[in-house]
């Protein structure tokens, strides 16, 4: 009987590591930072730095440039000549006065009515 439950017992543990394991992984620390703290002292003032070398001076201006010469003056135009003024015609015969019609009568109303379409 010994053998048989060793046998068993070991049939058993074989049986038991062939199954597949969960493998749990440990938990992942996560870091948070805390409140700030107090600034620290003020830094000790820098040294000044070099002044920089001078410049040369004031360069020296140029010479003025010579004033160019001045154009010719093109010739004057001919004037044209005036024309003759042209001959006056004569006056032309006065008609002859009409004859002065007759004074109309007087007291007659004469009222015009326009024929209708």
């Amino acid at each position: 009987m010994k053998y048989a439950l060793l046998s068993a017992a070991l049939i058993a543990t074989l049986g038991l590591a062939a199954c597949e394991k969960a493998v749990v992984a440990p938990p992942t620390t996560v870091v948070v930072p805390g409140p700030a703290g107090a600034p620290g002292p003020a830094g000790v003032a820098g040294a000044e730095g070099a002044t920089g070398a001078s410049g040369a001076g004031v360069g020296i201006p140029g010479p003025t440039g010579a004033t160019g010469a001045t154009g010719a003056t093109g010739s004057t135009g001919t004037t044209g000549s005036m024309g003759s003024t042209g001959y006056t015609g004569a006056t032309g015969a006065t008609g002859d006065t009409g004859n002065t019609g007759a004074t109309g009568k007087a007291g007659d109303t004469v009222v015009v009515i326009p024929a209708s379409k």
